[in-house]
């Protein structure tokens, strides 16, 4: 359910037929190439010596565009900022940048959460040079790293989770927009959900995030799951999740979706029938054209065109 009024839907459903129909052609590689243009590599913040970047991906012909920070998945262990990053959003004119950050394997919980505010107050900061807005900002991502994102969009200014990474302290880590992709939401109730696929997963990952399972580190899980945080002042939320997920329990977005509806914010739920965990294995149905066109239009109706 999206608690929006009858008008906005009416609009953002507008903007999403429009949208699914310029979609319905898709360019050449080489042409599509030619309205993106990529800086890879910008560093954000040094952490012990490691320099953390971020790759910045611009649309071509748009002045000022909206800013999109894309969260990675791997089970909070793996993955990189090449991976998983929407080119429909920057295809659309939204300009998106992807992280990388430190992996649970170098660093437990927190750590991570810390790198990805410090980059958010590194973008705001750095927005004149390169050409982005700064003041609605949108932070996204899938499994892993769908669960950052949600932590991160939900608790601007929690001092535990802000950390002193970077050197821009002084600006805000607040975004104005979350997309979930398939993320987990609670972490003191993932295991009790999990197939006995999705523990093998999930169990020695979460042994490492937190340096113990969820139920022998109580206090940190909770401080982990997005949904020990809503408050009312929380930014929309979109969540798309497959409902034959084996790997990340489709209850997690149910939670997460139920936190923000009883505090009447601004959410909606994208279960997708048939879906597992990313499209592994199937035709796309969570990336499909149509979930790229909806998920486009709630960006542009929440952070601008």
């Amino acid at each position: 359910m999206t608690h929006t009024s009858t008008t906005t839907r009416l609009q953002w459903w507008m903007v999403v037929v429009a949208i699914a129909a310029a979609s319905s052609f898709v360019p050449p590689d080489d042409a599509r190439a030619q309205t993106v243009t990529v800086q890879r590599d910008i560093v954000y913040a040094t952490v012990d010596g490691r320099q953390l970047a971020l790759d910045l991906y611009m649309p071509a012909g748009v002045d000022v565009p909206p800013l999109a920070v894309w969260v990675h998945g791997g089970r909070w262990m793996n993955g990189d900022k090449a991976g998983g990053v929407q080119m429909a959003f920057v295809e659309q004119g939204i300009a998106t940048a992807s992280l990388d950050f430190r992996q649970s394997t170098e660093a437990r919980f927190p750590a991570m959460v810390h790198d990805i505010k410090a980059a958010i107050r590194f973008l705001r900061a750095k927005a004149p040079d390169y050409g982005y807005r700064a003041d609605r900002i949108a932070i996204t991502g899938s499994s892993s790293g769908a669960h950052l994102a949600a932590l991160v969009g939900v608790t601007n200014g929690h001092a535990a989770l802000e950390g002193t990474v970077g050197d821009y302290r002084d600006r805000s880590s607040d975004v104005q927009a979350i997309v979930s992709y398939f993320g987990a939401s609670n972490l003191t109730t993932i295991l009790a959900q999990s197939t006995p696929y999705g523990l093998g997963v999930r169990q020695p990952a979460l042994e490492v995030l937190l340096g113990a399972l969820p139920d022998q580190a109580r206090e940190l899980a909770q401080l982990a799951s997005p949904v020990m945080h809503v408050d009312p002042s929380d930014p929309p939320l979109l969540l798309l999740h497959g409902d034959q997920d084996p790997q990340m329990p489709i209850n997690q977005s149910h939670e997460l979706d139920g936190a923000y509806e009883a505090l009447g914010l601004d959410v909606h739920f994208d279960g997708v029938h048939g879906a597992v965990h990313g499209d592994r294995d199937g035709p796309p149905r969570i990336f499909s054209a149509e979930r790229n066109a909806r998920v486009v239009a709630f960006l542009r109706r929440t952070i601008g065109q």
